[in-house]
């Protein structure tokens, strides 16, 4: 019976977790139709790491981080939130919310490269081959909507670099030493931090014509501060623990969840380009599983 039990727990916490990230692209894409994107992304990391900080040192009294500990922080904000985050939310006022989607969740593909880089792991034809497939997927999936402006060729590049910078991120977090940091207080403190260095930008583009903090601008802000970069992360950690390789297997979920999800809230629509490019992702993120390990799998 425990066993059993354990089994629906992986299965619908998995499940859960392919949604809510998957979801974040479309919640941007509502936004986006109110506010400017920097705008959500700062007020998106105010409220996320508010909630996170609140209950990791108030309510489950976990500790601060040490003196050596917050430049580190530093770092991995300016990665994964300032650079990662503020180039996404970008990105997706020139792209389709189910191509947002297809391209984030291939993410462990870029993480998977750049770990040969910095921290010397074995290059395996698999990444090579899982990169260009990925990529191929991505266009292709991209293909008919550049004909109506609903995909750019610039919110693809930085929709790249976005996920160069998050991945770079990762690679940061796995090769530092946490002393045992509660992961809720380095996910509170990094989005905090990397919200602060995204500020000034903000302010020096704000335009108050251009921001109405309507109720789709108060879903949209959050739904991406407490589903996805509370809850989906999460849960994507307790996966982790249970079993790395496993947990990996959730994120080929994501693309799929990511164009449904689009298509039911935004009517976006899904092509024979779009299914082959969801096709061609999947398949590059299962041949990017081949010789990956825990450390190459880290999720923010």
């Amino acid at each position: 019976m425990q066993h059993i039990n354990k089994n629906l727990s992986w299965l619908i916490a998995g499940i859960l977790f392919a949604i809510l990230w998957a979801s974040a692209s479309t919640a941007t894409k509502i936004g986006l139709a109110v506010a400017q994107p920097l705008m959500i992304a700062e007020v998106r990391f105010a409220l996320a790491s508010s909630i996170m900080l609140i209950i990791a040192h108030l309510i489950l009294k976990k500790r601060l981080p040490a003196k050596n500990e917050w430049p580190q922080l530093a770092v991995y904000g300016f990665l994964n939130i300032t650079v990662y985050l503020g180039l996404y939310v970008v990105a997706m006022q020139n792209i389709t919310a189910g191509v947002g989607a297809l391209a984030v969740a291939s993410n462990p593909v870029f993480i998977s490269f750049l770990s040969v880089l910095f921290l010397k792991k074995k290059l395996h034809i698999s990444i090579v081959i899982s990169i260009f497939v990925c990529t191929l997927g991505v266009v292709c999936a991209s293909w008919p909507l550049f004909a109506n402006a609903s995909v750019s060729g610039w919110g693809l590049i930085i929709l790249l670099l976005s996920m160069l910078s998050y991945s770079a991120g990762a690679i940061y977090f796995s090769a530092k030493n946490w002393n045992g940091l509660s992961l809720l207080a380095i996910n509170g403190w990094q989005t905090l931090l990397g919200g602060l260095f995204l500020l000034p930008v903000a302010c020096f583009f704000y335009k108050n014509g251009l921001n109405y903090f309507n109720n789709k601008f108060w879903l949209s802000v959050s739904w991406l501060a407490i589903p996805v970069s509370i809850i989906a992360v999460q849960l994507w950690l307790w996966l982790l623990q249970l079993n790395a390789v496993r947990a990996g297997l959730w994120l080929f979920l994501c693309p799929l969840f990511g164009f449904i999800i689009a298509a039911w809230v935004l009517k976006d629509s899904i092509s024979t380009y779009t299914v082959v490019g969801i096709l061609l992702v999947i398949v590059g993120l299962v041949l990017s599983r081949i010789n990956t390990n825990k450390s190459e799998m880290m999720l923010d």
